[in-house]
């Protein structure tokens, strides 16, 4: 065989990687959300998702807020998460700069879809050691309830 046909010029992997960045760049972004309520990788803040018999519960992750920015509503079956994050890193000057700043400084909002079954009314939101949690209670008609079965004698029909 001509080594020119068995062999790969170059590095494969660094090429595979660079037609990835590529393809990345053209589709918008290669990190594809999980599932239909999750939402692409970076997004501000993070949100886990889950429901008791009680009440549907939204854990936001957003350490460094200050709660007077923070703001929570409920629009049309919406619930939106809505606020600011200041930077710590010290402002660039000839004596600071920054190589890699990777967390999320600015304004954000964030909107997650609420279950028909909730009573947005009642909700309450809690914001402790950077974890935003946000309790939306079900309405009493959908909380599973248990039903008495009554003992008779005989079976009554009615007509």
């Amino acid at each position: 065989m001509y080594a020119s046909l068995t062999t790969f010029p170059g590095d494969l992997v660094a090429e595979v990687d660079a037609m990835q960045r590529q393809l990345g760049q053209l589709l918008g972004s290669g990190d594809w959300p999980s599932s239909i309520r999750a939402s692409v990788r970076g997004t501000f803040p993070a949100v886990n998702m889950g429901t008791t018999e009680e009440a549907v519960e939204i854990y936001a992750f957003a350490p460094g807020l200050d709660t007077s920015k923070l703001e929570v509503t409920v629009d049309k079956g919406l619930l939106i998460i809505s606020g600011e994050r200041k930077s710590d890193m010290p402002a660039p000057s000839d004596k600071v700069t920054a190589y890699v700043q990777e967390r999320f400084e600015g304004g954000f909002k964030r909107v997650v879809g609420l279950p028909e079954e909730v009573e947005s009314s009642r909700i309450e939101a809690t914001y402790r050691d950077g974890i935003l949690r946000i309790v939306v209670p079900k309405r009493e008609a959908v909380k599973p309830r248990r039903i008495e079965v009554k003992g008779l004698e005989k079976l009554e029909h009615k007509h």
